[in-house]
């Protein structure tokens, strides 16, 4: 009776096996591609609004430029407007960076009084 007991396991066991295997080999690929996702996203974000940081001080300096050189500033106080996709891409770069990042976009940032708390940062919280 246990001879036959230790053949059924043994044979669920082995049924078992060709199904398992391959099912932690792609959960774990899956994973990895996700976490590679995710970092091809957050790169690109952080660029985009370290860029948008970049043209607003480039056209700041022009502003100052032109307000020393006593000519017209519109067209460098325009271009520093049209640059206010800032906030949108600061939003962004919050959602997906870590708190260590976030707060130092916030000190970059003055318009936002304290630094803000990522989505990681609060999912961990509750």
């Amino acid at each position: 009776m246990a001879a036959r007991i230790f053949t059924l396991v043994g044979v669920l066991i082995g049924a078992r096996t060709p199904y398992l295997a391959p099912a932690v080999a792609e959960r774990a690929k899956f994973r990895r591609e996700m976490t590679t996702r995710w970092d091809e996203r957050k790169l690109d974000t952080y660029i985009d609004h370290v860029t948008c940081v970049k043209e607003i001080q480039r056209a700041a300096m022009d502003a100052c430029r032109a307000r020393d050189q006593r000519t017209d500033t519109t067209d460098a106080l325009q271009e520093m407007e049209e640059r206010g996709r800032r906030s949108n891409l600061f939003e962004t770069f919050v959602l997906l960076s870590d708190e260590k990042a976030a707060t130092a976009g916030a000190a970059i940032a003055p318009y936002r009084p304290t630094p803000p708390r990522t989505a990681r940062a609060h999912a961990a919280r509750t």
